[in-house]
């Protein structure tokens, strides 16, 4: 039995109803999946929650406890109860069957995640297939290109709904053949990327003519930063990086251009938030540089602390190798701090280099180095300018109700789009 709990309105989307599925939700990280499903329901929408599995993470923020508990977990359900689900449609629909076991063998041949994983994921689809008749649910709704999206294919193939999928990043467009990308927007009633570079990427893939049914929906901010109050921008040179220790995010290249500027003398602190696999290197890196009195590594926090961590800081810094594009930015300029970054993925969209912040090619530490020590020496009143420029730009393109309404117009389209 599902454990779904939601909330409808009066507004422009009354009558709409749909699932969202992602492979691991609620997750600190996934703060923009929460922000876009509570812009929905604000605007009337129903929307039921699905996630293949649960977060290994602690869930450090009161908001994503609360969707813990509206969130139907399908691994949860147990494997007797997602084989009886398959066993039933079998019965149910043989030919339909048949075909969609073809699609998981198919997507196996081009994975590296092997046979037995996409003959799992056509078990939770089988479930999933079924509870979403049950909850009469018309289209289904995936966040990130991988597995979540394989298993909405895969519902749709035993004869579930309809269903569409946002794209946000480094996770789909790394290796787009091995994940089936191309089947998968084919097949999708539509795509959303979350960025005009995303959208870019999606249109090299997929068959002739399906680039009309590729959107870019951004992700958003709610009115807690968008109405902030503004905070007066610290006057010593605190640094702030939030982020996922792991190699895409290129901490360990900010470990290396700092240790360039604590070398040349550049008085500065920063405070790092998140966690992640490469939190022993980066720590024995921060200590064999001679960093420790420089740098804390302050872990998870929940929204409160990330935002306090923001409004304390001069800069944000991200350093990244690969992005889609980094919600903190949107959260960094929404409370007027300017932003050195690296020019990947649509981070360009957002951060213009000399009016909110400042861009560095990825991967060169030195880059990164000089960037860090410009923006330190820049004056406080110019990079208040610069943050200024930065809210300005955010609330017209990053908001989340405004997003949503576009959202919403899709879905209210796919709904009305007869069945394949």
């Amino acid at each position: 039995m599902s454990a779904h709990e939601s909330s409808t309105g009066n507004g422009p989307a009354r009558g709409v109803r749909v699932a969202m599925l992602v492979n691991q939700y609620p997750k600190t990280s996934h703060s923009f999946i929460r922000r876009e499903i509570t812009a929905l329901e604000e605007l009337g929408a129903e929307v039921l929650r699905y996630s293949i599995r649960r977060s290994g993470e602690p869930l450090v923020e009161p908001a994503d406890r609360a969707e813990g508990l509206r969130t139907c977990v399908v691994l949860d359900q147990g494997a007797l109860a997602l084989a009886l689900a398959f066993a039933r449609v079998v019965v149910r629909r043989p030919c339909r069957t048949l075909r969609a076991v073809g699609l998981a063998l198919r997507m196996a041949r081009r994975s590296d995640r092997g046979v037995v994983a996409h003959l799992a994921w056509l078990l939770e689809a089988a479930w999933l297939e079924r509870d979403l008749a049950r909850q009469r649910i018309g289209h289904l709704h995936a966040h990130f290109g991988t597995n979540s999206a394989a298993v909405a294919l895969l519902v749709e193939a035993l004869g579930g709904p309809g269903y569409s999928f946002t794209a946000h990043g480094t996770e789909s467009f790394d290796a787009p053949a091995t994940i089936s990308l191309g089947d998968k927007v084919d097949r999708a009633r539509f795509v959303v990327a979350v960025s005009e570079w995303g959208r870019a990427q999606l249109l090299r893939l997929g068959s002739p003519g399906s680039g009309q049914k590729i959107h870019v929906v951004r992700c958003g901010l709610d009115r807690a930063f968008l109405e902030a109050s503004p905070v007066a921008p610290p006057t010593g040179p605190r640094l702030v990086c939030v982020a996922r220790l792991s190699i895409e995010k290129g901490v360990d290249l900010l470990v290396e251009a700092l240790a360039l500027l604590a070398g040349e003398g550049v008085e500065f602190e920063l405070v790092l938030v998140g966690d992640g696999d490469l939190r022993p290197q980066i720590e024995a890196a921060v200590a064999s540089t001679g960093l420790a009195r420089r740098v804390r590594l302050d872990g998870w926090g929940d929204a409160a602390r990330v935002r306090a961590a923001i409004e304390q800081a001069a800069v944000l810094v991200v350093p990244s190798r690969a992005e889609g594009l980094p919600v903190v930015i949107m959260e960094a300029l929404a409370l007027r701090r300017p932003v050195v970054a690296t020019a990947v993925g649509g981070i360009p969209e957002l951060v213009m280099d000399g009016v909110s912040g400042w861009l560095v090619p990825p991967g060169s530490a030195r880059a990164l180095a000089e960037a860090l020590r410009t923006a330190l020496a820049t004056p406080l009143a110019q990079r208040a300018a610069l943050g200024e420029q930065g809210a300005r730009r955010v609330a017209e393109r990053h908001a989340a109700r405004s997003e949503a309404r576009v959202l919403l117009r899709h879905f209210a389209q796919a709904l009305a789009t007869p069945r394949r």
